[in-house]
């Protein structure tokens, strides 16, 4: 064995666990054979502190979006690199529900600390971010490769364990549809992105309306994202640019060019949670997976939860384990 982890995957997840893991005194090494439409590739970044239809902040992000601030601003002084991008959130009703909701939950005070203001169109949401997830995976592999951890192959669990005391798999939507993982019950969602043109935005807002703006730098924006329920084959569309666009120019009266597109497959489970624990039949092989949407919130804090329990010995929380009740 070479190595105390072998973290299998090196989307969002797999990176952020290995430089956890590292920085926690372990030998790591990374396996990844590449997939341009993993979810972490065409994914945004975006950590929206409140989100959904029912205006709700998300789960844990008292303990997860500190962790993430911290953990992306580490990795980006390491690698000379900016990851965290600080925004603002213009949360723009879709219906009179929506108004009426998140009056009542402002009047509640549930939206605190993230709501600054609320208003007859719309909220204001702060402490939002975007994490710039290909900066992020280039440092990172970058890194690896230097220190002659990087393996670029296409490893089965199984095989990992031949190098390491622990694997970890991180492969996201390959490892939901390898049969080692299959008792889970996944949920698949494809998902299209816009790459824009739009000059005018304000640089530190987004705005949401079901679908997002999202300024990058420049005069450069993204706009997302569609979700198919339950393909799980990413594919970019006719019918997924046209509504895209749409939502676009509901969203702003800047003109825009649409310059790209990308697709990508999501896996989350029923109950919306990640996964994280110990696979129940074969020894040493662990899983992080179902970040969904939020990979670039969850992610450091799912890596602190393994950090803990294989250095420390503690328990993996109940509320993430791979057989917890109504998952």
């Amino acid at each position: 064995m070479s190595a105390d982890v072998l973290v299998l995957g090196h989307g969002i997840a797999g990176a952020v666990v290995a430089w956890t893991l590292t920085r926690a005194g372990l030998a790591v090494e990374v396996a990844d054979a590449g997939s341009a439409t993993s979810a972490s590739r065409v994914g945004a970044g975006l950590i929206n502190p409140v989100t959904g239809r029912r205006l709700v902040p998300s789960w844990r992000v008292r303990e997860a979006l500190p962790l993430a601030r911290r953990v992306y601003g580490e990795m980006a002084a390491a690698w000379g690199v900016p990851l965290w991008h600080e925004l603002r959130v213009r949360r723009l009703y879709a219906d009179e529900g929506e108004r009426t909701t998140a009056r009542e939950r402002w009047a509640r005070g549930e939206f605190a600390p993230y709501a600054v203001s609320i208003d007859d169109e719309g909220c204001w949401f702060h402490h939002a971010a975007r994490v710039d997830v290909a900066a992020l995976l280039a440092g990172s592999e970058t890194h690896w490769r230097r220190c002659g951890a990087w393996l670029e192959a296409n490893l089965t669990p199984e095989a990992a364990l031949a190098r390491a005391r622990w694997v970890l798999d991180c492969r996201g939507l390959a490892a939901a549809c390898d049969p080692l993982w299959d008792f889970l019950p996944w949920r698949f969602a494809a998902g299209e992105l816009l790459e824009l043109e739009c000059a005018g935005l304000e640089p530190d807002v987004v705005i949401n309306r079901r679908q997002w703006l999202l300024p990058v730098g420049g005069d450069r924006a993204w706009a997302g994202a569609t979700q198919e329920p339950e393909v799980r084959v990413a594919a970019v569309t006719a019918a997924g640019r046209d509504r895209l666009s749409a939502a676009v120019a509901a969203l702003t009266s800047q003109p825009f060019h649409v310059t790209g597109q990308r697709a990508g497959v999501r896996v989350a489970l029923p109950d919306r949670r990640p996964v994280v624990g110990w696979h129940p039949s074969v020894a040493r092989i662990g899983l992080i997976n179902g970040l969904g949407s939020k990979g670039a919130l969850y992610a450091p804090w799912l890596a602190a939860v393994w950090a803990e329990e294989l250095i420390a010995g503690k328990a993996l929380p109940d509320e993430l384990s791979l057989t917890r009740g109504e998952i």
